[in-house]
């Protein structure tokens, strides 16, 4: 009996070995870009016989729409397409059923039960076959986790500073944590500027109480951490998105990112470059939230300050563990409004949306920044895909298609891309950035929709090589030094890679729109149909 209890010990310390071999790892994910898709509102299962843009979605009634992993996997190839090869879903797991004051839990953040699955998306069978789904794909699958919180609607007893159980006034109805035993003792954040309170007290209010799991506690910490291994395990997960990493200790999520044995991205919202520094010590990789603080006023009018911008590039660069190499790049989330609903200008769209994939660290993408969503704080940027539908030859599809595949292209032409910080060189003009990264010249402006105009003398190609701007597929040539000087009439980005790197690539730029013929003061359609799309948005707006 002992025998074959060591035996049986032995196999599993095996397969947990051979598991971890294939776990996909950091230097899998910088390959990678991400299409974050909120649950509730991505897709709907068995909609596609023609009725589903029927089904309405208010955002306002902050309530589940009927959005699942079923109809992730019914849309996984529009995802594909698009050049995506990672997906980003909300929490998995059971929240609080009802309204609340202030809505339901349809973005997965308030759970209740870790041990169950959140039903209204699925069953767990089903979230089993979405990782099926773009595993088959060679797409990786990345899930959101909350371990900072749980949520119950039990009433909260501020007095006794405890929820008002029916049968025990120290009992919970949240699974595993039935104790308040558990959690941190009641206090609500007041000061966000106190470490230890942000980590130790409570987020939510009297009316909706975010109770703080103690994640000081050794039973708890065991708890958690061998329940992120079995859900790793379970669904076959490639990836970890940490919610509200600010809100516990760096030393928590040291050991718990070990022991998911996973690829791990955290949420520290924080403009300040030093302060996101130390959990990248303790994870993988951090959301470029100091970044995304800087980019959308740079970008939101001409007089956006651009140097903002490339200082808190640099110095990230400098103060993170990997450098800005891993950082989730974004322009858009579930958390923050829409960029379109920021700005009046398309060119200025236009120049921030190709940010991200030109940027050192991962790609992110949230749902429906493909089709021109404008929606404004949540959740009015909780649109509902389906009622718009998922037009795979809309302006913003094609131009992330470009991106991505310029992406894996520039990856392809040597090992250094991944490897080489972005370099931010002199243009000799105002309202200009230009950005270097071997061997992809991008060149973005704030200018709005007028004339800009780039004049870099670095010398970056060979002299008169000729070069194509993936975004129009209109071929520049170098000058004789290998700089170059290029005039954007309507203020559009340019992203320009040597000719040569596409030869084998004829998805991106056809042959024949690459034969040699200057066309740099052509706009293509695709950039004209984005410009006319984001004008008519506005003016319905």
């Amino acid at each position: 009996m002992f025998e074959r209890l060591v035996s049986h010990s032995l196999i599993l310390a095996a397969l947990s070995i051979c598991l971890a071999s294939l776990a996909a790892t950091s230097d899998d994910w910088r390959t990678r870009s991400i299409y974050q898709v909120m649950t509730d509102r991505f897709a709907l299962a068995d909609k596609d016989n023609g009725i589903a843009s029927t089904v309405p979605c208010d955002t306002v009634a902050r309530d589940y729409c009927g959005g699942s992993w079923k109809g992730v996997i019914d849309h996984l190839d529009y995802i594909k397409q698009m050049g995506f090869d990672a997906v980003w879903i909300s929490p998995v797991y059971f929240n609080i059923e009802g309204m609340t004051p202030y809505g339901s839990g349809y973005h997965g953040y308030w759970p209740q039960d870790i041990y169950s699955v959140n039903q209204h998306f699925g069953s767990a069978n089903d979230l089993k076959n979405l990782s099926s789904a773009l595993h088959d794909r060679d797409m990786f699958l990345m899930i959101d986790v909350v371990v900072n919180h749980m949520v119950t609607t039990l009433p909260l007893n501020t007095t006794a500073s405890s929820f008002e159980a029916p049968q025990n006034i120290s009992a919970t109805d949240i699974t595993p944590f039935a104790d308040m035993d558990d959690f941190h003792p009641l206090c609500f954040i007041v000061d966000y500027n106190n470490q230890t309170e942000v980590e130790q007290c409570w987020l939510g209010d009297a009316t909706l109480p975010y109770a703080d799991v103690d994640t000081e506690n050794p039973n708890v910490v065991g708890m958690l951490n061998s329940w992120i291994q079995d859900v790793v395990s379970n669904f076959s997960v490639d990836g970890l998105r940490l919610s509200t990493v600010k809100f516990v200790s760096p030393r928590f999520w040291q050991d718990f990112t070990r022991e998911a044995g996973v690829f791990t991205i955290g949420e520290v919202m924080s403009n300040d470059t030093n302060y996101t520094s130390s959990y990248t010590q303790v994870m993988n990789a951090v959301l470029d939230y100091p970044t995304w603080y800087a980019l959308v006023p740079a970008f939101q009018s001409p007089e956006g300050n651009l140097s903002a911008l490339t200082t808190v590039v640099t110095q990230s660069q400098q103060l993170y563990a990997s450098g800005a190499f891993m950082t989730g790049s974004f322009l858009d989330n579930h958390d923050q409004a829409r960029f379109n609903h920021l700005v009046s200008d398309a060119a200025l769209a236009a120049n921030a949306a190709v940010w991200p994939f030109i940027h050192d660290g991962i790609p992110i993408i949230y749902n429906g920044q493909e089709q021109g969503l404008s929606g404004g704080y949540p959740p009015a940027n909780h649109e509902a895909i389906w009622t718009i539908g998922y037009n795979n030859e809309s302006a913003e599809y094609f131009a992330f298609k470009n991106l991505n595949r310029a992406r894996k292209i520039a990856m392809g032409a040597g090992a250094y891309f991944l490897t080489t910080p972005m370099k931010f060189l002199e243009t000799n003009t105002n309202n200009t950035l230009a950005i270097w990264k071997p061997p992809m010249l991008t060149l973005l402006t704030n200018a709005g929709s007028t004339s800009a105009c780039w004049n870099v003398t670095t010398k970056l190609f060979k002299p008169h090589q000729h070069i194509v701007d993936v975004l129009t597929c209109s071929v520049h040539v170098a000058d004789e030094r290998g700089g170059v000087t290029v005039e954007s009439p309507a203020g559009l980005p340019k992203v320009f890679m040597p000719v040569t790197t596409l030869e084998d690539s004829p998805d991106l730029c056809p042959a024949s729109d690459l034969s040699g013929e200057l066309v740099t003061r052509r706009t293509s359609w695709w950039m004209a149909t984005y410009v006319m799309t984001c004008i008519l948005l506005l003016w319905i707006a």
